[in-house]
């Protein structure tokens, strides 16, 4: 038995234990490389790659360290007796090779997979392995077996409401700053609208970032029940629920390796929903050159699989194929979306039109889930919620439930940058927008981001603004000043 010790490392998400080389307890001559051990002593074993360190200031011979992920997951104190042996392979990684080899896999060889990599079984390289397979090819029956598998027994029951609706977008940075405007106009109509988000990506735009200038995201289920009844709305954030526990830890190894396929997207976002006890759902897919989702022949592939995946699962989905060419709003980053959702709220004249008719388009197609709608009267309705103010009034009710928090200063570092020459402008590149704002904080700092003044069609002569810059970390603020030169055609000019 060795003596646990706790080694603050943080390795995203990964065990990592920590054997001393002397250590006489285990035969370690023979160990060349990462080795996966098991952990013995907590409630429930922990794996591990176990990594060997020279002399004792790290860990003695008689001890076993654990970095902070492992500590934490095998949940006993220091000084604890545990003991390792070496873990077996997960029985599911043989139904991964199958996919690698190109089979096609059973509703029984997804539930096992999602069950290992629940119960810590897939080290990182094991669920990398397992998207680089399912995105060579996924047919529809599997993406099905895949959401099933992956939204999990624990569903949340809304036993008072016969609709509980929500919105997803399948490109997240486009489409996501719209949830909280129709979050608003929902609650004021009187849907029920419990919005868990799940991030599945990288983004300078974040609906949970924007979410958090407003109010406290960190609610657990029961005040979440809670506030939906009383208020008809909640924006929260997953990652402290234990609900879509595999999804999570899927996409976090899918933020740093970078792999992704919209099959992946879809089985992600609809057991997110049915996880959450979403039984009527709008997905938007936006079509863009610079979109995920290029043509509209693509978006219309996704419709079809959208569609059967929500029958299958029993939920009632409306799918709204919209323009994701541009970035929407003047803001991007979530103090300057937050800003852009205030302004549209109080009805101001300055209050982007592109970000607000985006909203009121899909809210309306959310309320007309109401039979007591007939097509076309939800946007009419959503327009006079807004503009009576009880999408204020409604908005104002959730984030006061939430936690209301002081307001959010826009970073301090700025830059503006301007036109080279005259003319008008042509169209706005949303990536390259998105990654100027990533690089000037955005995701990191809830000050940081971009603001744009200008927008397609607008005339523009030499010298004048095309965009301000916001960094709240000088770090970040000279590197987008020195990538800056790279990144001006994302307004491209005629």
């Amino acid at each position: 038995m060795l003596a646990l010790k706790h080694i603050p490392v943080c390795s995203f998400d990964e065990n990592v234990a920590y054997l001393n080389k002397d250590c006489s307890i285990y035969k370690i001559d023979n160990i060349k490389s990462l080795t996966r051990v098991e952990i013995h002593g907590g409630k429930n074993p922990v794996y591990a790659f176990l990594q060997l360190v020279e002399g004792n200031k790290i860990v003695k011979p008689n001890e076993l360290g654990l970095n902070s992920e492992a500590f934490e997951k095998l949940g006993v104190p220091e000084g604890t007796k545990v003991s390792l042996s070496l873990a077996t392979p997960a029985p599911s990684l043989a139904a991964v090779k199958r996919k690698v080899s190109g089979n096609v896999l059973s509703t029984k060889d997804y539930a096992e997979i999602v069950d290992d990599i629940v119960n810590n079984r897939y080290s990182n390289a094991d669920i990398a392995a397992f998207l680089v397979a399912v995105g060579s090819f996924f047919t529809p029956s599997e993406v099905v077996d895949f959401t099933e598998a992956l939204s999990g027994t624990k569903v949340l029951e809304w036993e008072r409401e016969d609709i509980v609706v929500d919105y997803a977008c399948v490109d997240e940075p486009v489409g996501g700053k719209a949830d909280l405007l129709m979050a608003a106009i929902v609650a004021a109509y009187g849907l029920p609208m419990p919005k868990i988000v799940f991030s599945r990506s990288n983004a300078g735009s974040s609906l949970l970032n924007t979410m958090k200038v407003f109010a406290d995201v960190d609610l657990d289920l029961n005040d979440l029940k809670k506030q939906v009844w009383e208020s008809r709305a909640a924006i929260i954030g997953a990652d402290k629920l234990d609900i879509c526990v595999a999804d999570k830890i899927i996409s976090q190894v899918e933020r740093q390796c970078g792999i992704s396929t919209m099959e992946r997207v879809i089985a992600s976002m609809i057991a997110n929903k049915i996880a959450a006890g979403i039984t009527h759902l709008l997905v938007d897919i936006p079509v863009g050159l610079r979109a995920k989702v290029k043509n509209t022949s693509e978006a219309m592939r996704l419709r079809k699989l959208i569609e059967y995946v929500c029958d299958i699962c029993n939920v009632k989905v409306d799918i709204a194929i919209t323009d994701g060419s541009e970035p929407l709003g003047n803001g991007i980053g979530a103090a300057l979306e937050a800003r852009d959702i205030m302004k549209i709220l109080k009805n101001e004249d300055d209050a982007p039109d592109d970000l607000k008719e985006k909203s009121l388009f899909a809210a309306g197609r959310i309320l007309e889930f109401d039979d007591k709608l007939r097509g076309g009267q939800g946007y009419l309705v959503a327009k006079e919620l807004l503009r009576t103010g009880k999408a204020l009034e409604a908005w104002e009710q959730i984030v006061s439930a939430q936690g209301e928090k002081d307001p959010e200063s826009l970073g301090h570092l700025t830059r503006d940058v301007v036109a080279v020459k005259g003319g008008k402008v042509k169209r706005i590149n949303a990536n390259l927008m998105n990654k100027i704002a990533i690089l000037a904080g955005a995701g990191q700092y809830l000050g940081a981001g971009v603001e744009m003044y200008r927008k397609s069609g607008d005339s523009v002569a030499a010298g004048d603004v095309l965009y301000k810059i916001y960094s709240c970390n000088s770090n970040d603020f000279s590197l987008v000043s020195s990538m800056i030169e790279d990144e001006k055609n994302a307004f491209e000019m005629e």
